[in-house]
């Protein structure tokens, strides 16, 4: 009597090429689901980051709209979370009032510009839990990059962006400090 132990070369055979017909089927719904959650992470981080921008403003408005006095120069501040920020003030032309622009340190005044130091500090100190960001383009460890985008018509630059590094995306979202907007841009 014959016995089979196990399956024949051509067996065999057919079996590689329907796995490798599967995997070439499958690889594109693979490498689809990986841009997918790129997307949703950069999603995640600027509603996070957006909650974050009003719950500060919320704050300074439960303050009674806290300010410092220097002359005829009033400026914004709150304490959100035991970290102090400057915040905009509409006495600055298109500027809207409340919302944070750089940390309120030492000696410091509120500043009518950003800067991608400043955008740092903002995604650190705003987010409980912030991802790793850097104003170095060739700093490995972070996640994002902080920048500041070209200046408005008045000459100040007020917008920070975040763009995601991770793969070769070109995600990433503004904050626009004079008016307290967040905008994702998906590419």
């Amino acid at each position: 009597m014959k016995r089979n132990a196990g399956f024949s070369l051509v067996e065999l055979v057919i079996v590689i090429v329907v796995l490798g017909l599967l995997a070439v089927a499958a690889l594109p719904r693979f490498l689809d689901v990986t841009d997918k959650a790129k997307e949703a992470s950069v999603e995640g981080v600027a509603g996070g980051f957006a909650t974050a921008v009003l719950s500060a403003r919320a704050q300074w408005e439960a303050n009674v709209r806290t300010q410092e006095t220097s002359g005829n120069t009033r400026t914004n501040f709150v304490d959100y979370d035991g970290t102090e920020f400057w915040l905009t003030t509409a006495d600055t032309a298109n500027f809207r009032d409340g919302y944070p622009i750089a940390l309120k340190e030492d000696g410091s005044q509120s500043p009518l510009a950003v800067s991608a130091q400043r955008c740092v500090a903002l995604m650190e100190e705003l987010l409980q839990n912030p991802p790793q960001v850097s104003s170095d383009s060739n700093d490995t460890t972070a996640k994002y990059l902080a920048e500041v985008a070209p200046a408005n018509d008045d000459g100040l630059t007020t917008v920070c962006r975040y763009t995601q590094l991770e793969g070769n995306s070109a995600h990433y979202f503004d904050y626009d400090a004079a008016n307290g907007s967040v905008v994702v841009q998906i590419n």
